[in-house]
């Protein structure tokens, strides 16, 4: 099976806006900041972003009229994959993504987080989603370094309050599902101990965890498969960005990358507990992108290289315009790759897939999926 890919060169030149301004007392220009993914296994759990590459919403890749982009392949033609459960997420104010009919067994219904004075915000309400007949799970985030450290600190009002809020606010859902994608390395046993007192208060309440992607075991992991199974029902592993928005182009999930993550998975955590998450959006990349902080030197040779002459003033901050041909290239997931993907999973054992996320998917995929009875 091919990997879906664009290659073009935008036929309308891509505008480019800048704005140039000095300070009278000088000084540097901050560095841009250092963009690192959420699921490669060679980043070191102390580091990353502050804020996560949020994964996209709807329409990242997706046209104006999806028809005329549907897969070549007829949905009469795609491999059937038979999967014990598959979960989806949905997001709060978007529940009409979730239609009758589909192969669903499990919902991770997203909103909830963790604010910055450690309180939980941003519960969904259940009852509006339309008629379903599976489980429901309430699924948290917690998105940042310094936050994740804040509320996991031992002894703590704002971790008690915490946990349990989040068991009080279950109560309305089938489970509870955490996804702390930014822990500091060395509050690796906090985190696992917040998640075994978790366990603990939610008694037979289903209890998930959503965990980067892993091709092999790391020291000190904080995403510690092994660690982590005992304590709760189920784990997804976010077998999505491989490339991300900041590094070269390339997959959002490679077939050969995803068997790695699978087998390694499978291995650690069990079939019975494992979920192989799969993604449904896609990325572009343009290359050149001048995207990027300048210092004036640097403003001066971009104005001379591109012949730039008429300097405009907005506010007296001296701005201009210039335009250039791009090139874009763009990896995405059809019906056809998916299946592909569905069908490399159901060959290597896996019982259970999750999808990110209702309303960004090509829907002829669920032609493709069915659920054991």
């Amino acid at each position: 099976m091919k990997r879906s890919t664009i290659t073009l060169t935008l036929l309308a030149p891509l505008l480019l806006v800048f704005a140039a301004c000095t300070s009278s007392s000088g000084g540097n220009l901050p560095p841009e900041p250092e963009q690192i993914p959420a699921v490669r296994d060679e980043i070191p759990p102390d580091e990353g972003p502050e804020t996560p590459p949020a994964r996209p919403e709807a329409g990242v890749l997706s046209p104006e009229n999806p028809e005329e982009f549907e897969t070549s392949v007829p949905p009469e033609e795609l491999p059937v994959s038979e999967f014990e459960e598959v979960w989806a997420y949905i997001l709060q104010d978007r529940e009409d993504a979730l239609k009758e009919g589909l192969p669903i067994s499990d919902l991770g219904y997203f909103g909830a987080e963790v604010d910055s004075y450690g309180r939980l915000i941003g519960v969904p309400n259940p009852r509006v989603l339309p008629p379903f007949g599976g489980r429901v799970h309430l699924v948290v985030t917690c998105n940042s370094y310094p936050l994740t450290h804040f509320v996991l600190k031992y002894d703590t009002t704002e971790r008690r309050e915490l946990i349990a809020a989040l068991l009080w606010e279950t109560r309305n859902f089938d489970g509870l599902q955490i996804d702390f994608e930014y822990i500091p390395g060395r509050d690796r046993e906090q985190f696992f101990s917040f998640l075994g007192e978790l366990r603990a208060g939610l008694k037979d309440k289903f209890f998930s965890v959503a965990l980067k992607a892993r091709t092999r075991t790391l020291a000190n992991d904080v995403h510690d498969y092994e660690r982590i199974g005992p304590l709760v029902d189920r784990i997804l592993v976010m077998a999505y960005d491989e490339h991300w928005a900041t590094s070269a182009p390339g997959p959002i999930a490679s077939m050969d990358w995803c068997r790695d993550v699978a087998s390694y998975a499978h291995s650690v955590i069990g079939r019975e507990k494992l979920i192989m998450g799969l993604p449904f959006y896609g990325r572009a990349w343009i290359d050149p992108s001048p995207a990027k902080a300048y210092t004036y030197p640097q403003i001066e040779t971009l104005l001379h290289e591109n012949s730039i002459r008429e300097i405009h003033r907005d506010g007296d901050i001296p701005n201009f315009e210039y335009e250039t041909p791009v090139v874009v290239r763009g990896y995405y997931e059809d019906a056809a790759s998916l299946a592909a993907r569905l069908t490399l999973y159901r060959s290597m054992d896996v019982r259970a897939v999750g999808f990110w996320r209702l309303g960004q998917e090509n829907t002829a995929v669920w032609d493709s999926l069915r659920l054991s009875p």
